[in-house]
């Protein structure tokens, strides 16, 4: 039951989420000069870069979860 109610947050959370906006304050105002154009790559570059690790982390804490749950 646990797992269910787990896995639905997560499904739920990833389908209802918000765009983000990933940009510090110094790539924010540096965002604001350059326009929106270069402003939305750069935070589309941003999220990408923090992509990798996150799905890496993902991964790890899942393989963990899985060999730790078959107790």
């Amino acid at each position: 039951m646990k797992r269910l109610l787990f896995m639905m947050f997560i499904c739920a959370g990833s389908l209802f989420s918000m765009q983000a906006n990933a940009q510090c304050s110094i790539c924010t105002k540096t965002a604001q000069q350059m326009g929106d154009k270069p402003a939305k790559a750069l935070n589309a570059g941003i999220l990408y870069l923090m992509a990798a690790p996150l799905a890496i982390m993902g991964y790890v804490g899942f393989r963990w979860w899985k060999n730790n749950a078959s107790e």
